[in-house]
C-alpha cells in the first residue's frame, strides 16, 4: 500500500507541475487527457485494485478519487484563468476610447414637395377633408368631358395633353379624382376632399415649365356651399403655408369646370404688401385658381345642381415652394441635388 500511496503523490505533484505550465486550452487538454482521460495515469493506478488486500482497497480507492477530485480542481482553475486571460486580451485589443469624437450620419429628409403636400393636407384634414387618390393615366371622359371640357373645346388647348390612345390619357389634373369621387357617390352625399398627385401636360421643360408637376384640388359639394366657404378655405390655406397675417384677394377669371370663377393672389409675405421684387411692387402675388363648380360638372356625374353646389380649388406645389422659399428653377425639385435638398430638412 506504501509504493501505491507513493505513486498516487508522485502522480499528484507531476500533475500539478504540468497544468501549471500549460498556457493555452489546447495545451490543458492534453494534460487532462494524460492524467485524467480514459487512458490516463490515474485511471491506470484503479487496475491496481485487483492486487490490493480486500481490507485495504477502500481506502485504495478513496485515496484514487482525492487526487482525481485535486487535479482536477487545478484543470479547472487553470481553464477559468487561461479564458480570463483570453477575454482580457480581447477587450484590451477592442478597447473603444470614449472620449474620442462621435461620427455624424447623414439623416435624410423628406423631399419639400412632400412637406408642402403634407402641410396642407394635416391642415385640410382638420378642417373636416378627406384625401382621395386615382389613377394617373386616365380616360378623355373623366379628364375632360366629364369636367365641361368636350371634345373639339378650345380651353382643351390650355391643357396639351400626353394621348396614349385616343380615349386614354395621362391627367392633365387630379380633378378626375372628383369625378371619380362624385360618380362613386351616386349623386346624393356630400363630398369634402382633397385631391394631392403628379400630373402631366406637354410642355418644354425650362425654368418655370415642366412636363410633371404636382397639384393639390380640392371639392367641397353640398346644399348650402358659398364662395364665403371658398373664401376662408383659400384665406386658411394662405396663412398656413405664407404665415400668419397674411390676406387674399378674389379676381374674376374663366375656367370650364367652375362659374363663377377666380384667380387668388395672397399679399406678399415678403415685404407685407408694400412692394418688392418678389410681388413685382404690386403688394400681391397669384397663387392658384378656384371657383363654384359649374353646373354642367355636377349634372355629368349625377348630381342635381338646382339642389346642389360646391366649390373646388387647384394648387400648383411647386409654384407654391418657388413663392415661398424663393427658387428660381423649377427643375431643381427634380434633379436630386443634395445640396439642394438639404436646405428644406427639418431640424
Amino acid at each position: 500500500m506504501m509504493d501505491v500511496k507513493q505513486q498516487l503523490e508522485q502522480v499528484k505533484q507531476e500533475a500539478t507541475k504540468a497544468v501549471a505550465g500549460v498556457t493555452t486550452l489546447v495545451e490543458l487538454a492534453d494534460v487532462k487527457a494524460k492524467y485524467l482521460g480514459r487512458k490516463g495515469t490515474l485511471n491506470g493506478l484503479m487496475r491496481l485494485m485487483k492486487d490490493i488486500p480486500d481490507a485495504e482497497k477502500p481506502a485504495f480507492g478513496k485515496a484514487v478519487n482525492d487526487v482525481k477530485q485535486f487535479v482536477s480542481g487545478k484543470v479547472e482553475e487553470t481553464r477559468h484563468a487561461i479564458e480570463q486571460a483570453i477575454i482580457d486580451a480581447k477587450l484590451a485589443k477592442e478597447r473603444i476610447d470614449v472620449t474620442l469624437p462621435g461620427k455624424q450620419f447623414t439623416v435624410g429628409t423628406r423631399h419639400i414637395m412632400t412637406q408642402i403636400v403634407e402641410e396642407i393636407e394635416d391642415l385640410l384634414i382638420g378642417m373636416g377633408y378627406q384625401v382621395m387618390e386615382g389613377p394617373e393615366v386616365e380616360t378623355d371622359e373623366n379628364n375632360f368631358e366629364k369636367l365641361n371640357l368636350p371634345k373639339d373645346h378650345p380651353a382643351r388647348d390650355m391643357q396639351d395633353t400626353f394621348y396614349i390612345t385616343e380615349d386614354t390619357l395621362l391627367r392633365t389634373h387630379t380633378s378626375p379624382v372628383q369625378v371619380r369621387t362624385m360618380l362613386a357617390n351616386g349623386g346624393n352625399k356630400p363630398i369634402k376632399i382633397i385631391c394631392p398627385g403628379k400630373v402631366y401636360r406637354r410642355d418644354d421643360d425650362d425654368a418655370t415649365h415642366s412636363h410633371q408637376f404636382m397639384q393639390i384640388e380640392g371639392l367641397v359639394v353640398d346644399e348650402t356651399t358659398s364662395m364665403a366657404d371658398l373664401k376662408g378655405t383659400l384665406l386658411a390655406i394662405a396663412n398656413q403655408v405664407f404665415g400668419e397675417g397674411r390676406d387674399i384677394r378674389l379676381r374674376p377669371s374663366f375656367f370650364p369646370f367652375t362659374e363663377p370663377s377666380v384667380e387668388v393672389d395672397v399679399s406678399c409675405h415678403n415685404c407685407n404688401g408694400s412692394g418688392c421684387n418678389i410681388c413685382k411692387g404690386t403688394g400681391w402675388i397669384e397663387i392658384l385658381g378656384a371657383g363654384m363648380v359649374h353646373n354642367n360638372v355636377l349634372e355629368a356625374s349625377g348630381y342635381d345642381s338646382t339642389k346642389y353646389r360646391g366649390f373646388a380649388f387647384g394648387i400648383g406645389v411647386e409654384r407654391l415652394a418657388m413663392l415661398k422659399y424663393g427658387i428660381n428653377d423649377i427643375r431643381d425639385f427634380y434633379t436630386n441635388d443634395m445640396r439642394f435638398n438639404r436646405q428644406f430638412r427639418k431640424r
